[in-house]
């Protein structure tokens, strides 16, 4: 079946966050927040290397709801349940619908960060992989020097299935950097 046939929800929550898909007119509270954080995000995000005016990131974020609709990759906008403040991004990418299999990628406001808003997400995130779309796989890769990012599948009980050497660049370009690569699978 063609994956843009599938249904499943665009939004579901836990027990302290909303989740769902981009949706036009999110830059307005995602930019703050990328503006807040860019200092934490340029040590390991690539987008995060060039700024992006608030026009530019409202257009990279109808693309992501338009991909998300043709289910090629499902950026996923994290909300507080509570009062509706911006926490983050996160979403099922590097998609293989064949397996199904999924990468879950995310980034924090730096100002929520230590809350374990993310880490809470990421396990929603991943629940949802497996019940809603069959996943018979999960990921989280990461920079092997990102502590912030590595503990998050480690307190999920992700294996932690290797560590690919000089695998990629550092955002910058300046240096060659190990990934981590850890997952869950189903049986």
């Amino acid at each position: 079946m063609n994956p843009i046939l599938f249904d499943f929800p665009n939004e579901f929550s836990s027990e302290r966050l909303y989740i769902r898909l981009p949706k036009p007119g999110d830059a307005k509270v995602v930019y703050p927040a990328q503006m807040a954080s860019m200092d934490k995000l340029k040590t390991w995000m690539e987008f995060a290397q060039k700024g992006q005016s608030e026009e530019e990131l409202e257009v990279n974020i109808r693309n992501a709801h338009y991909q998300f609709m043709k289910r090629e990759n499902m950026r996923l906008h994290v909300f507080l349940k509570e009062t509706g403040e911006f926490v983050g991004c996160s979403g099922l990418h590097e998609i293989n619908w064949e397996i199904p299999k999924f990468e879950i990628g995310y980034w924090i406001d730096s100002r929520m960060s230590g809350k374990g808003y993310m880490t809470e997400a990421v396990e929603r995130i991943a629940e949802f992989a497996f019940i809603e779309l069959g996943a018979k796989r999960v990921e989280i890769r990461c920079d092997a020097k990102n502590i912030s990012s590595r503990a998050i599948p480690e307190r999920l009980n992700f294996e932690l299935e290797g560590i690919l050497k000089n695998e990629g660049m550092s955002p910058d370009g300046k240096e060659p950097r190990d990934t981590c690569v850890y997952a869950k699978v189903s049986d």
